[in-house]
């Protein structure tokens, strides 16, 4: 059963997402305050998703999301947030987390965020297939979850792995926005489509020299993103 905590300090909206989510079949731990939601999560493996509400007595939402991900890049994490500002998404996302759901929201679009990003986070978990992707200085290996450059690891949360796993796949061809979305968010997504930009200059802090002249994930304006595994 797929386990989710909730970081809540407002009871009456927690306790709606808790009998929603467990209406859905799923096993739910919560907590009111940023501490007490990162012990939790730290010291649970069980803990597949995370949803965290970003003002909260203790360390806010954000900084659970940033110390969660120095340690473990495995864990889905989402939002939940009254804070609309553009900037606010965009930093959500920034600091690990895998997708954005502003309040107020329906019960039917959250569970649908959360199954969406399951898939992801299972397919990341649960490769059977051996397979090894080469692409310049870079090896992808589905197994061991692992993912270098010139041999030395770098972490991607499962999001960014499927991302990296679908332009190794394609390397060379140009992939706009949508094609990403349907491919690694799903057709169903509902959220908002700059979670691609964002998760792709995620990608360059880890994967370029020179992040704001990317020689490995181009831009090709008005079309969308191209891996270039192998650069001139």
């Amino acid at each position: 059963m797929t386990k989710i905590l909730i970081l809540e300090d407002e009871e009456s909206i927690r306790s709606f997402i808790v009998i929603n989510l467990k209406r859905n079949g799923f096993d739910v731990v919560e907590a009111d305050n940023g501490n007490d939601a990162y012990q939790m999560i730290m010291s649970d493996p069980t803990i597949d998703i995370a949803l965290l509400d970003v003002m909260v007595p203790g360390i806010d939402g954000f900084e659970v999301c940033r110390r969660v991900r120095e340690q473990n890049e495995r864990l889905g994490i989402i939002f939940l947030t009254a804070k609309v500002q553009e900037q606010d998404k965009v930093y959500a996302l920034s600091v690990g987390a895998d997708d954005h759901v502003s309040k107020p929201f329906s019960p039917t679009e959250l569970v649908a965020r959360i199954q969406s990003l399951l898939r992801r986070v299972s397919s990341y978990q649960h490769t059977t297939q051996k397979v090894v992707y080469q692409s310049g200085p870079f090896s992808l290996d589905l197994i061991a979850k692992r993912f270098t450059k010139n041999n030395q690891s770098i972490d991607l949360t499962p999001t960014e792995f499927s991302l990296v796993q679908f332009f190794m796949e394609k390397e060379e061809m140009t992939l706009s926005r949508d094609v990403l979305l349907d491919h690694v968010w799903g057709k169903d997504y509902m959220g908002d489509p700059k979670i691609v930009d964002v998760n792709i200059r995620r990608l360059r802090q880890k994967i370029e020299d020179e992040p704001s002249s990317p020689r490995f994930l181009e831009t090709v304006w008005g079309h969308g993103y191209k891996w270039k595994g192998t650069t001139p």
